[in-house]
């Protein structure tokens, strides 16, 4: 078992739930609900992110700005963020994009939740993943009498630390999520 490998999948694991969970709005405008968005940019002949074609910054927490570096780009900008239905509303504001977010209400608060949930809930099957795929090999590798039955409980043993550390920090950084969500 090459522990710094599977320590590195699992990592990937959390940063990609850090970057899923990151979208979902909690009440407060962050560039971060509308910068992985996919748009078709110059006539549809390139698919870009709105991070890559605009700066985006938030002058309060209920305002998102989006100024494009290519002010031809604008009307693309904004069909992207409509295209992608999460509820928001583009306005073109001269030169700027503007999104202006309402107060979220408890339904949508409880909405917000249950998506967060599937969310975290994805990234702990994908830790699982990761230790079945391990555990796999590490039965293989008994098998094949590659290693012996004691460094295989002891590998079995890392896995499942690293599998419950990993889960943790899912867990964690969704409580942190849900107390933002939460928060009124």
């Amino acid at each position: 078992m090459d522990e710094t490998q599977v320590t590195s999948k699992m990592q990937r694991v959390v940063d990609l739930v850090v970057s899923d969970i990151s979208g979902i709005r909690t009440g407060r405008a962050t560039p971060s609900l509308v910068e992985n968005i996919n748009c078709p940019a110059y006539g549809g002949t390139q698919v870009l992110k709105v991070i890559e074609l605009a700066s985006i910054s938030a002058p309060d927490t209920q305002t998102l700005v989006i100024s494009p570096w290519d002010k031809s780009i604008i009307g693309d900008i904004r069909k992207g963020i409509l295209e992608a239905n999460i509820g928001m509303n583009p306005s073109i504001d001269g030169e700027i994009i503007r999104i202006s977010f309402p107060p979220l209400t408890t339904e949508d608060r409880e909405k917000y939740v249950k998506i967060l949930s599937g969310k975290l809930e994805n990234g702990k099957v994908l830790i699982r993943s990761v230790r079945a795929d391990e555990m796999h090999l590490i039965k293989k590798n008994f098998e094949d009498k590659k290693i012996t039955e004691d460094e295989k409980k002891d590998a079995e043993t890392k896995i499942q630390e690293l599998t419950d550390l990993y889960i943790g920090k899912i867990e964690s950084l969704g409580e942190a999520k849900k107390s933002d969500l939460l928060q009124i």
